[in-house]
């Protein structure tokens, strides 16, 4: 099968697309080999990670920081999502700025987001469910976090008043979170 990877309006997140066989049965796709994505200078994947939302959740903006910092490749396996990814590399002349694609269970697509980026993402249907692998393990001592609403990123979600983690709520903008990204 045939991967399409596709550099986004920050380059170094990437969009990914691939063959999918549709017949009166429903469909068939091979969702990741590994080969292609290295060939694509994306790193291996250790731990994978699956999530359900209700209509309207929203959770983010979450990172890792070094030396735990964390890649991931998320796909929504039922419903719809927005996702995003905000780059959070000082210095990097995309700093602060995001981009946001809707994933769904019928497009398939895939994002791939690096280390040095927050993610997050809104469930826009009543039923969302999240897979995505990530670069490294979990680690609760590294893990770190923004305002979803921070003025300075300035995200346009396509929900308001979302259902927030007091995690979430309880957020620092991002001129004042713990970042380790130059």
């Amino acid at each position: 099968m045939k991967f399409r990877f596709e550099s986004l309006a920050i380059p170094d997140v990437i969009l990914i697309t691939h063959d999918i066989f549709r017949d009166q049965r429903g469909f068939f796709l091979e969702s990741f080999r590994e080969e292609p994505f290295l060939g694509q200078g994306i790193p291996r994947f250790v731990q994978d990670n699956h999530a359900c939302s209700a209509g309207k959740v929203l959770r983010g903006l979450h990172y890792q920081i070094k030396p735990a910092a964390i890649g991931k490749l998320v796909r929504c396996l039922r419903g719809r999502i927005f996702d995003v990814a905000v780059d959070i590399r000082a210095g990097s002349p995309t700093y602060a700025k995001w981009v946001g694609v809707e994933l769904t269970a019928e497009n398939c697509k895939m994002l791939y987001i690096p280390e040095g980026f927050a993610h997050g993402y809104c469930a826009l249907s009543e039923d969302s469910e999240v897979f995505y692998k990530t670069t490294g393990y979990y680690s609760p001592a590294h893990d770190r976090g923004f305002r979803w609403d921070d003025p300075a990123v300035n995200i346009n979600w396509p929900v308001s008043d979302p259902l927030l983690s007091e995690k979430d709520r309880a957020a620092p903008l991002l001129k004042d979170a713990e970042n380790n990204f130059n």
